[in-house]
């Protein structure tokens, strides 16, 4: 076994994820976790869920706390996904955090050049055997075609309710799991504004972060989210109801976070352009204002301090 990353020769330091999973409820993941705790990792994760479940709520707990720097350590590319192309999905995921992936039994390492070039080796199979299927997809349908049969489930053409309902319980399972492949992109702001700010307030800085969101698709996701156990309850709860200065601060802080680089007197000159009147009356904003409202969104959150 190679030596772990947090040794004392290590810049900088890195903290190592360990994620166990095991198939059956009553097994235990120990031998897992001894040798993922023998690797350096501090800090373990453990899931009882089978190989080919789709939704792994401790696997999902885990991407979102982790952050940039850490390491996410497995003993078998088997653990924490179900199939090849999932594996990529987790992997992309933690790249996006700026984290790495690491295999203790497989060369996967993704803060190594050899761990990168695997990576890739496994990416390009997934896509050769993604247009195999459907190159055999489509010669099936010709071939059929030809003899006469009907493409498609002969069970949804006859409309048979075991059919139907199979389709649409595989399409419901499609959709968390894009839920939850896309959560660390939308989640945690949508965890920081609700309730305390409605959902139009949440959509609007979403998007200008560059999400496509729409206030039903996004009340849709959260419901969804609580109802699997994957989020707070609190997140659905009715918004108060806020004085005028709170939705122009929620304006402002969406302004800012979509261009960091504007100044006050340029935020002030948009909301112009956007009829929005001052909370003192009158149509010109001054940059004392702007600021006001924008610390205010600092000190709940909503932006960074510039």
């Amino acid at each position: 076994m190679s030596e772990p990353y947090n040794t004392p020769s290590s810049s900088p330091l890195r903290r190592l994820v360990g994620y166990a999973r095991v198939s059956i409820e009553d097994q235990v993941n120990d031998a897992q976790v001894d040798e993922l705790k023998a690797a350096g990792c501090r800090v373990v994760y453990e899931e009882h869920e089978s190989g080919v479940a789709r939704t792994r709520p401790v696997l999902a707990k885990l991407l979102r706390d982790i952050v940039a720097g850490d390491v996410l350590v497995v003993v078998r590319l088997d653990r924490p996904a179900r199939s090849v192309s999932h594996l990529l999905e987790v992997i992309e995921q933690l790249e996006q955090r700026g984290a790495h992936f690491r295999s203790l039994r497989d060369p996967i390492d993704t803060s190594t050049p050899q761990g990168m070039f695997s990576l890739q080796v496994l990416g390009a199979v997934v896509q050769l055997e993604r247009t195999l299927i459907a190159e055999r997809t489509k010669a099936g349908m010709k071939a059929a075609k030809a003899r006469g049969r009907l493409a498609g489930n002969p069970g949804l053409r006859e409309r048979r309710p075991d059919a139907v309902r199979a389709v649409s319980a595989a399409r419901q399972q499609a959709y968390l799991d894009d839920l939850i492949a896309s959560a660390q992109t939308w989640l945690p702001t949508v965890r920081r504004l609700r309730p305390h700010h409605s959902w139009d307030d949440v959509v609007r800085i979403l998007n200008r972060k560059g999400n496509d969101w729409t206030v039903e698709r996004l009340r849709r996701a959260v419901h969804r989210l609580v109802r699997e156990r994957l989020a707070e309850a609190s997140l659905i709860k009715r918004s108060p109801k806020r004085p005028p200065e709170d939705r122009l601060m929620t304006l402002v802080a969406g302004i800012a976070t979509a261009d960091p680089d504007l100044t006050l007197l340029e935020i002030g000159q948009q909301l112009e352009r956007m009829h929005e009147r001052p909370p003192r009356g009158g149509r010109k904003w001054q940059a004392s204002s702007v600021k006001a409202l924008l610390d205010r969104a600092c000190r709940l959150g909503l932006v960074t301090p510039r």
